[in-house]
């Protein structure tokens, strides 16, 4: 049995707000709650790190972190379902840390949810460890709220 896999050619490009259509319609497909429009856009606003990451036509992910003064916060990294699983999250991830190394970052910090075993994984492989927990990070269902882990990477 033989495979053949499409080979794309990606390239990041910041994100914008004419291209935030894309983005939201694969925020709500990838997550049972969402970033909002207006989430993106004052993320745009404040002038945060946002790049989407683009296999031809494609939207194939993007992310959006906010630098500190000797860190960066990742707000929100996500990989379009149709492509996950393909190693994109690990491209956006090597492009963040040169990013933040260029910013005279030392630290990367995230939150992802308890629930989010995937995305563990995927930050643990990639060299991020546990330091603590937040409770009731999260929005979930039925206005209940989810535990986020926090995680760092030294630079």
């Amino acid at each position: 049995m033989s495979a053949v896999f499409k080979r794309l050619e990606a390239s990041f490009e910041p994100m914008q707000m004419d291209g935030l259509d894309a983005v939201l319609a694969v925020e709500q497909a990838a997550y049972g709650h969402p970033w909002t429009r207006g989430n993106f856009a004052d993320s745009l606003a404040a002038g945060y790190q946002a790049q989407t990451l683009l296999g031809g036509d494609q939207l194939l992910g993007y992310f959006v972190a906010m630098k500190g003064v000797d860190e960066v916060h990742l707000l929100n990294i996500t990989v379009a379902p149709a492509h996950q699983r393909q190693g994109w999250a690990r491209v956006m991830l090597d492009a963040l840390a040169i990013w933040s190394r260029g910013q005279g970052a030392q630290w990367l910090w995230l939150e992802v949810r308890v629930s989010n075993l995937r995305a563990q994984h995927v930050y643990e492989q990639y060299g991020f460890r546990r330091v603590g927990e937040r409770k009731h990070y999260y929005p979930a269902t039925r206005g209940l709220r989810e535990h986020a882990v926090v995680m760092s990477y030294q630079l």
